[in-house]
């Protein structure tokens, strides 16, 4: 079942760029954004983890944390936080488990992984979800929406 407006932050755990376990309920209390994009360090996923890396001092300045997941591995997020100077993190999802348990719909036909960015208030509820393939600045543009 896919996340809806007022649905809360699904429990999930995965790894860093680091090789850490992350935990979903580290933000527990914390406003948030966790993007779904299809693959590093190709054209539209690059263009919208750089417009996140753009705005990141904007969400930091409202207590906003930021985390991107794709299936790629921990070592392919690192070099795709090293080449592009991206200040947030990124999980592996390597089998779209986290995909599937926030309900992330196909994109392009069916073909590609969806891209969809979801906003989390303080009390971990859905403020907005942003669902467009084709628009890697759309993601951005809205959820710095969602929080103003």
């Amino acid at each position: 079942m896919a996340i809806r407006i007022g649905d809360p932050i699904p429990k999930f755990s995965a790894l860093n760029e680091a090789g850490e376990i992350f935990h979903s309920s580290t933000l527990s209390g914390k406003p948030c954004i966790i993007f779904f994009y299809p693959k590093d360090d190709t054209y539209l996923c690059t263009k919208e983890a750089c417009s996140f890396r753009d705005s990141n001092k904007d969400f930091l300045q409202k207590g906003i944390s930021v985390i991107g997941i794709s299936a790629d591995s921990v070592e392919d997020h690192q070099r795709f936080i090293q080449k592009h100077t991206l200040q947030y993190s990124l999980l592996s999802d390597p089998n779209n488990h986290i995909r599937e348990v926030f309900g992330v719909p196909k994109g392009l036909l069916g073909l590609l992984p969806g891209r969809v960015t979801y906003c989390f208030d303080a009390n971990g509820k859905a403020i907005a979800i942003i669902n467009a393939s084709l628009s890697a600045d759309k993601h951005v543009q809205e959820a710095l929406k969602a929080f103003s």
